[in-house]
């Protein structure tokens, strides 16, 4: 029964939405860690916000890099797919 479902699943082509569902938490969620380690380190440090928007700079790259990574990742899937179906 549970071959079924996977060999049903592996036989759908293209990408769906739900592969990318958790993108946008993710993304949010690294600013926010950064932002508040940024903070942190003002604080601590007595610097006016330096680390704050350094903070905020790094966890937008980092989450602009996982995302980059994960849509190449699942566009070369599916071109692998495609190449196989035809």
């Amino acid at each position: 029964m549970e071959d079924e479902k996977r060999t049903q699943q592996s036989s759908k082509k293209g990408l769906s939405g739900a592969d990318f569902a958790g993108v946008g938490i993710q993304f949010a969620f690294a600013i926010i860690v950064f932002l508040y380690a940024g903070q942190w380190l003002d604080n601590r440090l007595g610097t006016n916000g330096l680390f704050t928007i350094a903070g905020v700079f790094i966890g937008a790259g980092s989450a602009f890099y996982n995302m980059y990574r994960k849509i190449s990742a699942a566009q070369k899937q599916d071109d692998e797919e495609r190449r196989r179906g035809r």
